[in-house]
């Protein structure tokens, strides 16, 4: 009955099966087990028990289990190894199926090894025939030629003798020869091959006439290699192989030096020559137009790129040409004696450094003229990028020749015109910070033409006056980052770098430019030439923008500067504080210049009004004077103007009645008639010594004083410089009854609307009783007007 079939073993134990089968072959086969069975011990393997053991015996196997196992067990181990034999059997099948096309291989493999090892051993036994043929013949011929062997070797050198005496009779005709096929090198190699042996024997009289006819032939060669040497159509292999030719045959190095120096000074002066005429084209004003080949044989315009490509391609790579070849011929070259070759180098070196320093002076003049055309230019690219190629290229000529020191020439150059390119963009902004000071005072003209109120859009003047000026600065900061662009070679070079970040862009462009914008913004308070007639909304946008200068712009643009141009020695530069200061002290000064300005133009008004009144003959008031309704309307339009820009600022407290007061009054008796008043020319009390007493306990008022950043503070010093000037005015009139009592209504009329304006209404009202109590002292008739009257006609006007 045939057994079921078995499931597949999974993976693992598949493995395992294998291993164990061929751990079984290799016991059957009786081969060594690997070390991990080996590590065992060898007790397991000698045991006679060991089924899979090397030394197992069956008797002793089946007696051991016959004693221990019972009955059923011995059924079971039975059916066990049965299992074992049946697997064994299917795995043995196994393996022979799956190495049967190896097996197969193998056989075929044997076969062709057999057929080939039998022709090798034929070929084997005809090479060691030969091999005892060509020893036989060998000895025979040794032994025959025994006796002549000296002799042979005694013919060999005659032979040889005498070929060298034939090359040296025929070593006149063999030069002829080769300078007539114009072959100098063979006819060269040939004269010094024999040129040891001529002088070494030159005292016998063939060898003497030999030496003769060879040194007229030679001194022959030497003119016609002269001759190509100095012809200019002579490229440089030519040159170089004369040059050795001339040098083999004993020529003096000093002369051949000289000789091709001046020979490629002709090439290269040509290239010199070629610069100068594109100066010579730029110089009289003849454009470079991109991508324009010229008329026919005519050079055109080249731009500044082009230019420094032909000089890099043509001039810079002859000279390195030169040099390279120089120092090969004359310094480098080989199979000189060490004291020869000692002094030709020191003179060809000083020959070479003489003849490049001459040459590159002259190109470092030409590529500075160039590049200064281009110092106006609006575009750095094209400017940067030809100045990288004109320093990346000089590198190699200061490694052929460094006693040069080409690269240092070549940042200097570079260095000078990135100074250059600053002080042009420093002068184009100075200039549109004139420009941006002129547009704003034709809006403010076109403002005050068409409105009739200057100064009515201030604050956006102001924006974009500081746009304008910031986003010029930015744009010009941009366009210089581009010479420190990790891909120029000159950039990362400390020599250059920090000069140009810090002393050129920083200082010189930046904080220059600060400088002199507040030093240009200060010219306007010191009153000469055209800054005297600026308007004041100028002085004071002016004071307002260096205020936000102070206050932001100036750390933004310095951060902005320092962190595009990576400076980080700050020991050398301006301080921030600095420029923050002289910025806040130019808007202080500014701001003092505008209350000035102001408070003299109503000044003048009252002055006018004053002096040009007969205060003896004057009616009796009925209205307020039209000057009082101006100063208060031009003060209205000042409160306007520098709320646009300044803040309100700080005020005390205002008292209940301050547009209800009416002069005359006192301010220690408030709603009721002063002491002017109740003035009569009986009175006992002195009126000087009353005003006199009414100062002592009143506060000192300084008219002159600096104003805050604010718009409370600079009403005040206008309407304070404004009232003083009232008060002298008035101090210097005489005034009849109605003169005093029109000075009362105009007070009156000043104090309902001035006192708004300031930071303490008391100031108004010292000022005003000061200005009515000196009216009193110069009245002939001095009988005030009730107040009712005055608040009547102050009210109506």
């Amino acid at each position: 009955m045939a057994a079921a079939p078995e499931s597949p073993p999974p993976p693992g134990e598949d493995d395992g099966r294998r291993r164990k089968r061929h751990g079984m072959l290799k016991l059957y086969y009786g081969l060594q087990v690997n070390a991990e069975s080996g590590a065992k011990g060898a007790a397991a393997t000698t045991d006679p028990c060991d089924i899979n053991g090397a030394h197992f015996k069956p008797e002793v196997y089946l007696q051991r289990l016959m004693q221990e196992k019972s009955l059923n067990e011995l059924m079971d181990k039975e059916r066990d190894m049965v299992r074992q034999i049946r697997s064994l059997d299917s795995d043995m099948q196994t393996l022979v199926y799956e190495n049967y096309n190896k097996f197969i291989s193998a056989t075929d493999t044997i076969r062709k090894m057999k057929n080939d090892f039998k022709k090798m051993e034929d070929e084997m036994d005809r090479l060691a025939t030969n091999m005892e043929s060509i020893t036989e013949f060998s000895a025979r011929i040794s032994g025959t030629l025994q006796d002549r062997r000296q002799q042979i070797t005694k013919l060999s050198g005659v032979h040889m003798l005498l070929k060298k005496l034939q090359f040296l009779f025929e070593l006149p005709a063999r030069l002829k020869k080769c300078i007539e096929m114009q072959a100098y090198g063979q006819a060269v190699r040939y004269y010094t091959k024999a040129r040891t042996v001529l002088d070494q024997y030159q005292h016998m009289p063939s060898f003497h006439g030999i030496r003769e006819d060879c040194s007229v032939i030679v001194a022959e060669l030497c003119v016609k290699l002269r001759e190509q040497f100095k012809n200019k159509e002579s490229d440089a292999h030519q040159l170089a192989e004369c040059v050795d030719l001339l040098l083999q045959l004993k020529e003096p190095a000093d002369e051949l030096c000289d000789e091709f120096l001046q020979h490629a000074r002709h090439k290269v002066d040509e290239d010199l020559r070629m610069l100068r005429l594109q100066l010579q084209m730029l110089e009289e004003g003849q454009v470079p137009s991109p991508g324009d080949p010229g008329d026919g044989d005519k050079p055109h315009p080249m731009d500044v790129l082009e230019f420094t490509d032909t000089g890099c391609n043509v001039f810079l790579s002859d000279m390195c040409l030169v040099i390279a070849s120089y120092k090969d011929l004359f310094i480098n070259r080989p199979g000189t004696g060490v004291q020869e070759q000692a002094y030709l180098e020191k003179v060809a070196n000083q020959k070479l450094e003489v003849f490049v320093n001459s040459l590159m002076g002259q190109y470092f003049s030409y590529v500075e003229q160039r590049v200064q055309l281009e110092k106006e230019s609006s575009d750095n690219t094209l400017l940067v990028r030809a100045l990288d190629r004109f320093h990346r290229r000089l590198q190699a000529v200061e490694k052929l020749l460094p006693e040069t020191e080409s690269t240092s020439s070549a940042t200097d150059i570079v260095a000078k015109m990135a100074h250059d390119r600053v002080i042009h963009y420093s002068e184009a902004l100075r200039r549109h910070f004139a420009d941006c000071l002129t547009d704003v005072r034709q809006s403010l003209a076109a403002s005050r033409s068409l409105s009739k109120q200057e100064g009515s859009n201030l604050g956006d003047l102001l924006q974009t006056t500081a746009t304008s000026i910031l986003d010029q600065l930015k744009t010009v900061l941009s366009d210089l980052r581009a010479f420190i662009e990790s891909d120029i070679t000159f950039a990362m070079q400390p020599y250059f770098r920090e000069p140009f970040c810090v002393q050129d862009v920083r200082e010189g462009l930046v904080v220059g430019f600060l400088k002199h914008m507040f030093t240009t913004c200060s010219e306007f308070c010191e009153g000469s030439g055209d800054k005297s007639s600026a308007p004041p909304p100028l002085i004071l946008l002016l004071s307002r923008l260096c205020l936000d200068y102070d206050m932001t712009t100036i750390s933004y643009l310095i951060s902005l500067t320092d962190e595009q141009f990576l400076v980080e020695d700050k020991s050398a530069v301006t301080p921030l504080s600095e420029l923050c200061n002289l910025a806040k002290d130019t808007a202080q000064k500014l701001l003092d210049h505008y209350v000035k300005v102001q408070g003299l133009t109503i000044s003048q008004m009252l002055r006018k009004s004053v002096e040009t009144r007969d205060w003896l003959n004057t009616i009796e008031p009925r209205n307020v004077r039209a000057v009082m309704k101006r100063v208060v309307e031009d003060v209205t339009a000042i409160d306007s103007q520098v709320g646009l820009l300044y803040e309100e600022g700080l005020r005390k407290a205002h008292s209940s009645d301050s547009s209800k007061r009416t002069f005359p009054y006192s301010s220690s008796r408030q709603n009721q008639r002063s002491q002017w008043s109740s003035y009569a020319p009986s009175s006992n009390m002195d009126t000087s010594l009353m005003s006199n007493i009414q100062k002592l306990f009143s506060e000192r008022i300084e008219i002159f004083s600096a104003v805050d950043f604010s718009k409370v503070s600079v009403l005040t010093g206008i309407i304070k410089i404004s009232l003083k000037t009232f008060l002298e005015c008035v101090r210097l009139r005489t005034f009849a009854r109605f003169g005093l009592q029109q000075i009362q209504v105009d007070c009156h009329y000043l104090q309902m609307y001035l006192w708004r304006f300031v930071s303490d209404e008391n100031l108004v009202h010292t000022l005003l009783d000061e200005i009515v109590g000196s009216a009193i002292h110069r009245c002939l008739d001095p009988v005030t007007m009730e107040p009712s009257v005055i608040e009547v006609i102050c009210d109506r006007g």
